[in-house]
C-alpha cells in the first residue's frame, strides 16, 4: 500500500500504512510485555512470541487504523503548496524544453517577482485578476456586467489592499465576487501561480477543463511548472527561449504592450543574473 494524501478543509494530512504498521506494532508489542510480566510465571511467554503475536494484532488492526479520524494526526504533512520548487525540478523542466535553468528562473522572477513563490498562502497561488478581460469574456458569453455593479462592487472597485489585509487578499476579494457573477469567466481571466499564465489558457496547458486547470495552480508549485512547460510547448514558445530572443518571447507570452512595460529586458537581466550565479 502507498502513502497518499487526504485534503480536509485546507489542510493536507500524509498517510503512510507502513509507518502506522510499524508505530502499531511497536506499541502492541509493549503493551504485551507488560501484561505477560504479570501472567502466570508457570505459562512463561518468550519474547519472540510476544514480538509475532504483536505484529499479528498489528496487521488485523491496521485496516481500521488507515481511516480512524485521529489516525492523520500522528503524521502531519506540509501542504504540498508550501514545498518549494528543487534544483532537480528546475533542471528536468529545462531539459524538456532544451533551455538553461538560468532562462526559467528568469521568467519566474520577472512573473513572481522576488519572492520568486507561487503561493502567497497555503493552496492560495498567487493571483492576478484582470477586469479588462473579465468585462470582455463577459460580453462575448452575453452577460450585462451593469446589473452586478451594486450588488457586486469588489469586482468593479480598484484594488484596496488596505480594506483585505494585502495586494494578493484584494485579489482575492475580486476573484471570488467576481465568480459568484459566473465562476468560468473569473476563472479564465485570472492569471495564475509563479509563471502568471491566463485561466483562458486551460487548453494549451493541457487541461480538460478550467476547474481542472486552476485545482493544479492550487496544488503546488511543481505543478505550476508542469503546467508551464506544457504551455511554452504547445504554444511553440521553446525557440525563443532557447535562443535567448527575449523580445520575442515576451510578445508571444506577456503581449502587445510588452515593449512598454520593459519585459524583454527584465528578462533579459533576470537571466543574466542566473547564468552569473551558475557559472560560479
Amino acid at each position: 500500500m502507498s502513502a497518499h494524501y487526504e485534503c480536509r478543509g485546507d489542510t493536507f494530512l500524509y498517510y503512510n500504512p507502513m509507518r502506522f504498521k510499524t508505530l502499531l506494532a511497536t506499541i502492541t508489542f509493549a503493551f504485551l510485555s507488560i501484561t505477560t510480566a504479570k501472567a502466570d510465571l508457570s505459562c512463561p511467554t518468550t519474547p519472540d512470541k510476544q514480538e509475532h503475536r504483536a505484529i499479528e494484532l498489528a496487521d488485523s488492526l491496521s485496516p481500521l487504523i488507515s481511516f480512524h479520524p485521529w489516525t492523520p494526526l500522528l503524521l502531519p504533512e506540509p501542504h504540498p503548496s508550501s514545498i518549494r520548487l528543487s534544483e532537480t525540478d528546475f533542471i528536468e523542466a529545462a531539459a524538456q524544453l532544451g533551455v538553461e535553468v538560468a532562462t526559467i528562473k528568469a521568467v519566474v522572477l520577472v512573473e513572481a517577482g522576488h519572492s520568486e513563490k507561487g503561493f502567497d498562502e497555503p493552496g492560495m497561488p498567487i493571483i492576478n485578476f484582470d477586469l479588462s478581460l473579465f468585462k470582455k469574456f463577459s460580453r462575448a458569453k452575453g452577460i450585462k456586467l451593469s446589473k452586478f455593479q451594486k450588488s457586486h462592487p469588489a469586482v468593479f472597485a480598484p484594488l484596496n489592499r488596505k480594506k483585505y489585509g494585502g495586494i494578493q487578499q484584494a485579489q482575492y476579494a475580486r476573484l471570488n465576487s467576481a465568480m459568484e457573477i459566473d465562476s468560468v469567466i473569473a476563472y479564465e481571466a485570472t492569471f495564475w501561480g509563479m509563471f502568471q499564465i491566463g485561466g483562458f489558457n486551460w487548453k494549451k496547458c493541457g487541461c480538460s477543463s478550467v476547474d481542472e486547470y486552476v485545482r493544479l495552480m492550487s496544488r503546488s508549485e511543481h505543478d505550476q511548472l508542469e503546467l508551464f512547460v506544457r504551455f511554452i510547448l504547445s504554444r511553440k514558445l521553446e525557440g525563443y527561449l532557447q535562443a535567448k530572443n527575449w523580445a520575442g518571447f515576451a510578445l508571444r507570452y506577456n503581449g502587445k504592450q510588452y515593449a512598454k512595460r520593459g519585459y524583454h529586458k527584465r528578462l533579459a537581466r533576470a537571466y543574466r543574473k542566473y547564468a552569473a550565479k551558475q557559472k560560479s
